[in-house]
């Protein structure tokens, strides 16, 4: 199986960016949010379960889930933020493991939000975090999903601090909106993951 690193940061600390910037070089990106998309499309078992839960008036006239009311409902009442987590993690994770197993590349970028979280760190074989202003995190979540500066301000407070995300870091990705200094860094570090690729390879 490929070299693992768990590309995570806050909300809207720029992870899709980055996870395109890897992309650019040739990595393969498995994402949790993608993967989270996936298992709640329709005719799966899990958006039957939360129109169960929550009504069929959590969908949008498509039959699709109306994600920007399951984000209001949630980030508002930890209950059912708990309950929804409940429901989605395993189904996630088995998918997860399952895109694990299938790559053959030397390395692989999991863009996994919730990585401390969820306490999903021994998954993966090196923990890269995003370093974001949180003035310029809140700024790019307020244009980004066109939401309030409360809302955007609960949706960071639910996370863990950055101080206590960057404790679990092997390495750390400053990301203050220069692109050019960005790129710098992804080359840096694919050129260090291709080398411990190698060196875990050598050892299995």
């Amino acid at each position: 199986m490929s070299y693992i690193v768990a590309l995570s940061g806050g909300i809207a600390s720029g992870k899709t960016t980055i996870a395109n910037l890897f992309a650019q070089l040739g990595v393969p990106i498995i994402d949790a949010d993608v993967i989270a998309r996936q298992v709640v499309a329709i005719g799966t078992s899990a958006l039957t379960q939360i129109v169960k839960h929550f009504s069929q008036e959590i969908l949008l006239a498509n039959g699709e889930l109306d994600r920007s009311q399951l984000r209001e409902i949630i980030f508002n009442n930890d209950h059912e933020r708990l309950w929804l987590n409940n429901l989605l993690h395993p189904i996630i994770a088995q998918e997860t493991q399952k895109q694990f197993a299938e790559q053959t590349a030397p390395y692989v970028i999991w863009v996994v939000p919730l990585l401390i979280e969820n306490n999903l760190q021994h998954l993966a074989d090196r923990i890269l975090l995003i370093d974001t202003p949180e003035e310029l995190q809140l700024e790019r979540l307020i244009n980004r999903d066109g939401i309030s500066e409360s809302l955007a301000n609960r949706m960071i407070r639910t996370q863990v601090s950055l101080t206590d995300r960057l404790a679990f870091a092997d390495d750390i990705i400053v990301n203050d909106g220069n692109l050019a200094a960005l790129t710098v860094q992804i080359d840096h570090l694919h050129k260090q993951y291709l080398h411990n690729s190698k060196v875990k390879n050598s050892y299995e």
